[in-house]
């Protein structure tokens, strides 16, 4: 299996992706409560934004999944 090489700044939205992942799991674990829906931090989501962008993968989906799959494999 190959190993995908990433560039610091890959790296970095990968794990800010991950993060945001866990982030999300976390806030729907657990029964639904209507009086309380699930909140994701807008840090977070911000977090992504900016590491997406510096490592220029805003709006290449497909390559950042691929990275991401070579990166972490299931």
């Amino acid at each position: 299996m190959p190993t995908a090489v990433l560039t610091d700044r890959e790296r970095a939205a990968v794990q800010a992706y991950l993060r945001l992942l866990h982030t999300v799991r976390a806030a729907f674990d657990g029964p639904p409560d209507p009086r309380r829906p699930p909140v994701v931090p807008t840090a977070a989501l911000a977090e992504v934004d900016r590491a997406l962008a510096a490592a220029g993968l805003m709006g290449t989906e497909e390559e950042f999944f691929r990275l991401l799959g070579d990166w972490c494999p299931p």
